[in-house]
């Protein structure tokens, strides 16, 4: 098979799985028709290596993931993290509820290994999987290292429908409130946040002709190879993956405005980072044979269904004593199984499925979307990473 067919094909089924979930509204997600795909095309006439085949070797795909890690530190907002400091502890009780369960019932159920490896992507998305399957494979556990992938492709369907079903009720509780008098729209107001970023980006940044793709490219590499750097002088100390320090450089190099806001999207490249990275993942599907995946079944569903256990447990009580609603406390926590941009979809889902009315609209949105948005960034996009970071350490 030729390197651009192989391109072509591949391309052609991540577009199939977003075409898919467009039509569905994301009730079955993009990932998980692409995997079933994946799938098909490995047992029949896929060659072993066609992503590698295709231009994206393991080298070019460890590569995206410092740049693509460290522009996710950019994207942190610590004026609307402040705000919405009750939405970050709920999220992060239901992260520690997912650890807990897990931790304890899982591993008396389906062993340390196979846990270690499942947690992580349970409570993250692309590279928390990446990571542990890349650990799993390093280790020796092939069959765990599938693991991983499938969670992360899997788990959507036990999130979306739930998710949906609370953030109804939730919908419901805010509107009876609103028709009552009892509730006003929340209004946003970042004209702070956005002058003290322009102050901070004009120490360092060029005039606009100098400031190319190239230049953008340049200071991510830079910050994420600092990152790099201070692992391996940390490593005789203490073991801190690299990724992990690439997160917390990102934040810091953002916060001093060395760089910009997304810039990896700012410099063109986001697209073909996540794309790559999205065939790397699924390129782990290659060793999955049906007896493979008939085997991991059982650990599937079972870990699934403990993560959500120990999600609801823990969201509850948080939301109990922070005297947050329990349905949006356990939505918050949910959106540790999908991230962005399926927590935006749905909750725009169910506030247009609850009411025609704008100013109805409007005031379901101000007080639904930031904690829905804001949880999945730390879960999906922070604690993931960190936790894959220190999960790794024990394969």
């Amino acid at each position: 098979m030729s390197q651009m067919l192989a391109l072509a094909l591949l391309t052609l089924i991540l577009f199939i799985g977003d075409a898919v979930a467009v039509r569905t509204k994301a009730w079955i997600p993009s990932i998980f028709v692409c995997a079933v795909l994946f799938l098909l095309g490995y047992w029949t006439f896929f060659p072993q290596d066609i992503v590698a085949l295709a231009g994206i070797p393991s080298a070019t795909a460890t590569m995206l993931m410092y740049l693509l890690i460290t522009n996710m530190g950019t994207l942190l907002s610590l004026k609307e993290l402040k705000a919405q400091w009750k939405t970050i502890v709920i999220a992060l009780s239901g992260i520690v509820g997912v650890v807990t369960v897990l931790m304890s019932i899982g591993v008396l159920l389906f062993g340390f290994k196979t846990m270690v490896v499942a947690t992580p992507p349970l409570v993250g998305g692309l590279v928390s999987s990446l990571l542990m399957s890349d650990a799993a494979n390093a280790a020796g556990l092939s069959s765990l290292a599938v693991l991983g992938i499938v969670i992360y492709v899997i788990q959507g369907f036990a999130g979306y429908p739930i998710t949906s079903i609370v953030l109804k009720k939730e919908g419901q509780r805010l509107l009876k409130l609103y028709q009552k008098g009892e509730l006003q729209a929340k209004q946003a107001n970042s004209t702070v946040e956005k002058t003290e970023a322009k102050t901070n980006q004009s120490k360092w940044k060029l005039p606009e002709k100098y400031n190319t793709d190239f230049f953008k490219f340049f200071k991510l590499a830079f910050v994420a190879y600092l990152a790099y750097l201070v692992s391996t002088v940390l490593a005789p100390l203490v073991e801190i993956s690299p990724f992990v320090l690439c997160l917390l450089f990102g934040v810091i190099a953002t916060s001093i405005g060395f760089l910009e806001k997304q810039v990896l999207q700012k410099a063109n490249g986001f697209g073909l980072a996540i794309l790559a990275l999205m065939l790397f993942v699924l390129d782990g599907l290659n060793r999955a044979t049906p007896s493979m995946l008939l085997e991991l079944l059982f650990p599937l569903v079972g870990s699934i269904v403990l993560a959500i256990i120990g999600m609801y447990i823990f969201s509850f009580i948080a939301g109990k004593v922070l005297k947050v609603s329990k349905h949006l406390a356990f939505a918050v926590s949910l959106t540790a199984l999908y991230g962005f941009p399926a927590d935006y979809i749905i909750t725009n889902e169910v506030i247009k499925s609850l009411t025609d009315d704008e100013e109805e609209k409007a005031v379901l949105t101000s007080h639904m979307l930031p904690p829905m948005l804001v949880g999945g960034f730390i879960t999906v996009t922070i604690v993931s990473v960190i936790l894959a970071g220190i999960f790794v350490g024990f394969l």
